[in-house]
């Protein structure tokens, strides 16, 4: 899981002024969930490749249908 700072800079960057404690836990959470979604689908991407390791081309192509 992402630590809060990391979380609240990702905030900033996106645009929010100020964000609540709970925000911060709850996006935690659910970045972390999306992380785990996006991983399993790069390492279905690689399978399919017919490879054990993910490359670069597998994370980009998962990107690119998001």
């Amino acid at each position: 899981m992402l630590p809060k700072a990391a979380i609240e800079r990702i905030a900033r960057k996106a645009g929010v002024d100020r964000i609540s404690q709970d925000a911060i836990r709850e996006l935690q959470i659910t970045m972390d969930e999306l992380g785990i979604e996006i991983a399993r689908e790069i390492a279905h991407a690689a399978k399919h490749a017919g490879r054990k390791t993910i490359t670069k081309d597998d994370v980009l192509l998962v990107a690119r249908k998001k």
